[in-house]
């Protein structure tokens, strides 16, 4: 391992043998993965080609497999043995906790449902294959099962070796099933022929797709996930979602998959909880295998074949979907025995206990190895809220390499400032260091708000700025001070959450227009209604509502940032004022002023900058973009320089009116 103190962080050094160790673990870990597997990682992870069923053409036989070591019995039920065990379909056992059976070519047909009858000591009970890749539910009885998807065409792909642009990572995040402005679950044609040509309208050049592995639930957001190896069926076939990836990559939109290996959900018949009929096949025994918060079922990292799982997981969706790459949930829950729950992460010694999960560590680092073998543009993104220091770092530097983390303490900042603190008493020193306080070692991804924020029993920064105006007052036509301030702080607060981004940013579907409505899925609670599940595109499109302006603005902020290549360098502050509420910095030749003041004006507001003349390129007042249209578009502005009034000092001078951003570029 590389000397920590390349984290450019001398507090690791106390920890430096805490690293050695685990970086050791996960070395030795592999080693034990690997043997007999012609020393290869992603050989490795061949779950997904060994179990399930397949047919076999150079034998014309279809092969069944699955591994249940708890198990006595497995029988395959469909509708040739009336859904009842039956001999025929029974499977023998082999080693390892291996069942097998080689069937005819006319027993199953393309599109036929089975299941699987389980029996293990003392009980039994129907089971969906663990490696299933296609599940559906049936509509009436809601029954789950598997379904054999063998098309007489497999699809055919029309872009071949995807290569991304080398541009700023802006992540647009996406729920096919409540993308549709109809209330109702959108589908994934539905989505590439109506939603896709929006993302790419709007300037955003990833798109980060939730819910894409199959869950029971559909109000768990995608978050319990029961067929890991299948794509959501209530959204469509594999062959659809294929070509919502392939039509994403003909318009350059890389394809991210929120990925979910930190639980899965407790459901034993839907589920592969309790599959062989024990607690423990793919999870902890006893508390630690359950999640209390979430009530879901956690893995045993530890366990090869866990891992062989798991990773296996990884290659099927890069090489069977060319997903470019992942968003990895609940990190912080799978590095933590207690999952981090009520814990404040305040010192570093939260990060080397006894309580860290090795394993977890170990698989995570692993999974990014595997990922980036099989595809070095592949993209791996940590969502973790403890802060674990070098998530993001390279592997050969003692990291569990990942390419960014997710830098969540923003979006919870905006949410806590506009909830505890009125505008006039907004700290912009410590709006600063939340905003640009990061690991310089890595890659981080920022954002204003995401689908956390905007899930039901929370607001979105909208709904806080605005109140019940949102609903009654968007019009052009009212002058209102509540929509004023919402407007105005809503460009604001994207522009520099934005602007002061390390590497890369990111917006949840619908919020660059201020959607006026939080996400809250059928359920019994809401009598089942899709009124939330939805987005309501047809308010950007309204020229008489400012939602179309605060979408006009979001979309030049996007190709801004893009055209400028805003991420290359890092911000430097040059100025701030907390009675003013001025606040001033530097990044790639660019100077950033916001006055976040609610009701004063500045004229004439000097303050130091680098000599030389500089022409405002936009700023968030202007009346195209919702604003009252306060300053001059394109003015120049020369810095001052008199030794006999400032001494040696370049000064700007500008006028700056109330809740408002400009932006000056020095010619």
């Amino acid at each position: 391992m590389s000397d920590p103190g390349i984290f450019d962080d001398p507090y690791l050094l106390a920890h430096a043998p805490a690293i050695a160790s685990r970086l050791s673990h996960t070395k030795a870990l592999e080693a034990r993965l690997i043997q007999g597997k012609g020393g290869s990682l992603h050989a490795f992870a061949d779950y997904h080609q060994c179990f399930g069923l397949f047919f076999e053409a150079e034998t014309g036989a279809w092969v069944f497999r699955e591994w249940a070591p708890h198990a006595l019995d497995i029988f395959m039920v469909c509708d040739k043995t009336g859904w009842q065990k039956n001999r025929d379909f029974r499977l023998e056992r082999k080693e390892g906790g291996v069942f097998e059976r080689r069937f005819s070519r006319d027993t199953f047909s393309h599109g036929d449902l089975y299941r699987l009858m389980v029996v293990w000591p003392g009980g039994e009970g129907d089971r969906i294959p663990t490696a299933a890749q296609r599940v559906v539910q049936d509509p009436h009885t809601l029954i789950f099962n598997a379904q054999v998807w063998q098309p007489a065409r497999p699809y055919q792909w029309k872009i071949q070796g995807f290569i991304p642009a080398k541009a700023p990572l802006l992540i647009y995040e996406t729920h096919v099933g409540m993308a549709l402005e109809q209330g109702r679950i959108g589908t994934y044609p539905e989505f590439e022929q109506h939603i896709l040509p929006k993302i790419v309208d709007s300037g955003y050049n990833t798109l980060q797709v939730m819910a894409v592995q199959e869950h029971p639930y559909y109000a768990s957001f995608g978050y319990h996930v029961s067929s890991f190896f299948a794509p959501s069926s209530r959204f469509g076939t594999p062959d659809e979602l294929k070509s919502l990836v392939d039509a994403a990559h003909a318009k350059g939109i890389r394809v991210l998959m929120d990925i979910i290996h930190s639980h899965a959900v407790k459901n034993e018949v839907e589920g592969i909880s309790r599959f062989d009929g024990s607690v423990y096949q793919f999870f902890h025994d006893g508390p630690r295998g359950y999640h209390r918060q979430w009530d879901s079922r956690c893995f045993d990292y530890g366990k090869p074949q866990v891992l062989r799982f798991l990773l296996s997981n990884i290659r099927y969706w890069i090489e069977e979907f060319k997903m470019d790459g992942f968003r990895f949930d609940g990190i912080t829950s799978m590095l933590f025995e207690d999952h981090g729950l009520g814990r404040a992460f305040t010192c570093y010694e939260d990060y080397f206990g006894a309580d860290v999960d090795v394993d977890a560590l170990s698989y995570l680092s692993l999974a990014n190895r595997l990922a980036h073998e099989i595809n070095p543009e592949t993209v791996t993104i940590a969502e973790d809220v403890s802060g674990y220091p070098g998530l993001a770092a390279p592997l050969a530097q003692g990291g569990i390499g990942f390419d960014y983390r997710y830098a969540m303490g923003i979006a919870d900042f905006w949410i806590k400032l506009l909830k505890d603190h009125r505008d006039e008493h907004w700290r912009l020193g410590s709006l600063w260091h939340e905003l640009t306080t990061k690991r310089k070692e890595e890659n981080t991804i920022s954002y204003a708000e995401s689908h956390d924020q905007a899930l039901v029993g929370d607001k979105t920064l909208m709904m806080h700025l605005m109140g019940e105006k949102i609903y009654t007052s968007m019009g052009k036509d009212m002058e209102s001070p509540e929509v004023f301030r919402g407007v105005a702080l809503h460009k604001m607060i994207r522009l520099i959450t934005i602007s002061t981004a390390h590497s890369g940013y990111l917006n949840f579907m619908g919020n660059e227009f201020g959607h006026p409505e939080w996400v809250d899925f059928p359920s019994e609670r809401n009598g089942f209604s899709f009124h939330h599940a939805r987005r309501q595109w047809s308010l950007k499109y309204d020229k008489t509502l400012y939602y179309s302006d605060l979408f006009a603005f979001d979309r030049y902020m996007i190709d801004f940032v893009k055209t400028e290549a805003l991420f290359t360098s890092g911000p430097r502050l040059i100025f701030i004022h907390e009675e003013d509420k001025i606040l001033a910095f530097e990044r790639k030749g660019l100077i950033f002023v916001f006055n976040f003041h609610p009701v004063t004006s500045f004229f004439d507001y000097r303050f130091d900058a680098p000599a030389g003349e500089y022409r405002m390129l936009f700023n968030t007042d202007e009346p195209r973009f919702g604003g009252k249209g306060r300053l001059k578009d394109g003015q120049a502005h020369f810095t001052l320089f008199d030794p006999s009034l400032y001494g040696q000092r370049n000064l700007l001078s500008l006028y700056l009116p109330n809740r408002t951003a400009l932006v000056l570029k020095k010619g």
